[in-house]
C-alpha cells in the first residue's frame, strides 16, 4: 500500500493506494462524517484481496491524516463539491475505472460522483447514504452533539483526527442543522446513475429511514438492489462486518 499526501486543487489529502493489477477496477472507499482511513479497519484490504481489485482509501480535508479544514462553514452543496474533488483526485492518479464504496456522507458522495462522472464509475456500494434530510437524521445529529458534550466522544475521535476534531464536528453538526440545509436533496441526480448499485442499510439506522433506500433504488437508471440488515444501526460494516463483506464480494464478483 502506497501512503502519501496528495495536493488536489490546493487540498492536501492523505491517501493509501494499492495498484497491483492494471486490468482490474479500483475500489474507492469514502468515509462518513466522523470517519477516516483508519476507521475502515481491514475492510479495504480484505475486499481488495477477495475481488482481486485495486484499492484507494483517503481522508477528506479536515479528517484523519489530511490537512485541516480552513473553516467549519460549508456550502449546502458541500457533498457535490466533494464529488468534484474526488473526480480530480482520480484524474491525478490516472484511475479510470472505479467501484465506489461509501458510508453515510461517503455513500452520498458516491451517488453524486456516479451521477456526474458516469464514464469512470463502474458500480456503487452505498452504505447508509442520504439523498434528502429527514427528522430522524436531525435527531441523530443532535444526539451526537449531546454525546460530544457529555461523554468521552471528543477523546475517542482525537485518536483518529488529532487536533482537527472540534472543527470537523462543528462542520458536520452545524451544517446539517442549519435552516438552509433542510431543503438539501439530490433526487434530481439519481436518474443519471447508470451503473449497478447496491444499497446497504441497517433496519434500525438512527440517522435515516428506509425511505432513503427505497427512493434511491427506484430512481436510478441502472440496475439496483437493496440489502437491509435487521437489528443493526447506521454502521453496517462495523456492526455486521461479515454480512457486509460477503454481500459486497458477491455484488462485485457479478460485475467482472
Amino acid at each position: 500500500m502506497e501512503r502519501r499526501i496528495i495536493d488536489v486543487k490546493g487540498q492536501k489529502l492523505y491517501t493509501e493506494y494499492h495498484n497491483s493489477n492494471k486490468k482490474r477496477p479500483t475500489i474507492v472507499f469514502l468515509h462518513d462524517s466522523l470517519g477516516s482511513v483508519e476507521l475502515w479497519r481491514d475492510l479495504p484490504a480484505k475486499l481488495s484481496e477477495a475481488t482481486q481489485s485495486n484499492v484507494l482509501v483517503y481522508d477528506r480535508l479536515g479528517y484523519g491524516k489530511s490537512f485541516p479544514m480552513l473553516s467549519h462553514e460549508r456550502a449546502v452543496n458541500y457533498m457535490e463539491q466533494e464529488a468534484d474533488l474526488l473526480n480530480a483526485l482520480l484524474t491525478q492518479l490516472n484511475i479510470d475505472k472505479v467501484i465506489l464504496f461509501g458510508h453515510s456522507d461517503g455513500g452520498t458522495i458516491a451517488l453524486i460522483t456516479a451521477a456526474k462522472y458516469r464514464e469512470r464509475v463502474e458500480a456503487v456500494i452505498c452504505e447508509a447514504g442520504h439523498i434528502f434530510v429527514e427528522e430522524v437524521t436531525l435527531k441523530g445529529v443532535y444526539d451526537a452533539w449531546e454525546a460530544y458534550k457529555t461523554t468521552n466522544l471528543p477523546e475517542r475521535l482525537k485518536k483518529y483526527h488529532g487536533d482537527k476534531v472540534e472543527m470537523l464536528f462543528k462542520a458536520w453538526t452545524e451544517t446539517w442543522t442549519r435552516d438552509d440545509y433542510r431543503s438539501w436533496n439530490i433526487e434530481y441526480l439519481l436518474k443519471d446513475i447508470i451503473c449497478p448499485l447496491l444499497f446497504i442499510q441497517g433496519e434500525s439506522d438512527e440517522y435515516g429511514t428506509l425511505n432513503q433506500v427505497e427512493k434511491t433504488v427506484s430512481q436510478v437508471s441502472g440496475s439496483s438492489e437493496k440489502y437491509i440488515i435487521p437489528g443493526i444501526g447506521h454502521t453496517p460494516h462495523k456492526e455486521s462486518p461479515e454480512l457486509v463483506f460477503e454481500k459486497s464480494v458477491e455484488f462485485i464478483s457479478k460485475l467482472f
